[in-house]
């Protein structure tokens, strides 16, 4: 117990230089910084959904490197193939079969505008992300952890795009919208690229080291009140549940599953250990809950109509 103390109070020292190190070269957009953090810590993956030029691509490139990750770009594009993901089978020289490791062979991969490709293509990350493992051509590999699926998708683009699959969207941990920065971030971005100026990312962690502080996350004790708020808040996103508010009813034609409630409950474990608390709280479920029920809840189109927004829908289940 005493070892966990210590550990939670390093996990807290370790989060604060890591964003430190991140605000080098990324300005402003802490929460979303929060909510990706949050999610690597408690071993999920993050979509990241904004427009073109909100630096998404820099800042997992960045985060990548603050955790000394090994990190790859997919770069998905309506004629990619699953093979170009997974890796394929050769002849070499002596006429035996090889297997080339595709780029999902890393700690974190970075899926970019992931809407782009065909769902035959989207399905070869279902395996990686839930498993930590790929099949292909009948044998198995695993991979190395840890491992993080951060995906990107552009929300104004329809053109050409294929919506992901219900799925695949559960697999997500968060779905993180990017705003537009303030004014006077907006100059600060424009004085420090415009420069020759060039700022080095120094890695803070080792893979062994996010490994334990996962672990270490999943051993923090949570009251069962606040795991019961976590499941109850999910039940209430249920138009057909008896526990289902008036707004769910009249807004909502599909809700959260159970991995919604076991994803809260880990993300506010995370959410009280990076803030230094040693339990979560029912203040933490609700830091996190827009983020982990965003995409889990389907709209209807009187929602559409009327103009109403699921984080209004999700403000409302506190």
């Amino acid at each position: 117990m005493s070892d966990d103390v210590a550990a939670i109070k390093q996990l807290v020292s370790k989060h604060t230089e890591l964003k430190k190190e991140i605000a080098k070269v990324i300005i402003g957009q802490e929460s979303v910084i929060d909510q990706i953090l949050i999610s690597i810590f408690s071993g999920g993956h993050a979509l990241l959904i904004g427009v073109p030029g909100l630096a998404k691509t820099l800042m997992v490139n960045t985060i990548s490197q603050a955790l000394g990750l090994a990190f790859k770009r997919i770069q998905f594009t309506p004629d990619l193939m699953p093979s170009d993901i997974l890796g394929s089978e050769i002849l070499d020289e002596s006429r035996q079969f090889k297997f080339i490791k595709g780029p999902i062979f890393s700690n974190i991969i970075l899926a970019d505008e992931i809407n782009r490709t065909p769902p035959k293509t989207q399905a070869a990350l279902l395996e990686a992300m839930q498993e930590r493992a790929v099949t292909v051509a009948g044998h198995h590999y695993t991979l190395d952890l840890p491992y993080f699926v951060l995906a990107t998708q552009n929300p104004i683009e329809q053109e050409g795009t294929y919506p992901l699959p219900e799925a695949q969207l559960d697999r997500f941990m968060f779905a993180i919208e990017l705003k537009y920065p303030s004014f006077e971030e907006e100059v600060a971005v424009v004085k420090s690229t415009t420069t020759d100026q060039k700022v080095t990312v120094n890695p803070l962690f080792t893979a062994k080291e996010i490994i334990d502080f996962q672990q270490l996350i999943r051993r923090i004790p949570i009251a069962d009140n606040v795991v019961e708020y976590a499941v109850g808040m999910v039940a209430k996103t249920r138009p057909n549940a008896t526990a289902a508010t008036d707004l769910v009813k009249n807004y909502i034609d599909w809700g959260a599953g159970p991995r919604a409630s076991q994803n809260l409950v880990l993300a506010a474990k995370t959410h009280a250990a990076v803030q230094g608390k040693f339990s979560p709280d029912i203040e933490d479920v609700q830091a996190v809950a827009t983020g982990i029920l965003r995409h889990r809840m389907i709209k209807n189109y009187k929602a559409e109509a009327e103009g109403v927004t699921i984080e209004s829908i999700i403000q409302s289940l506190f």
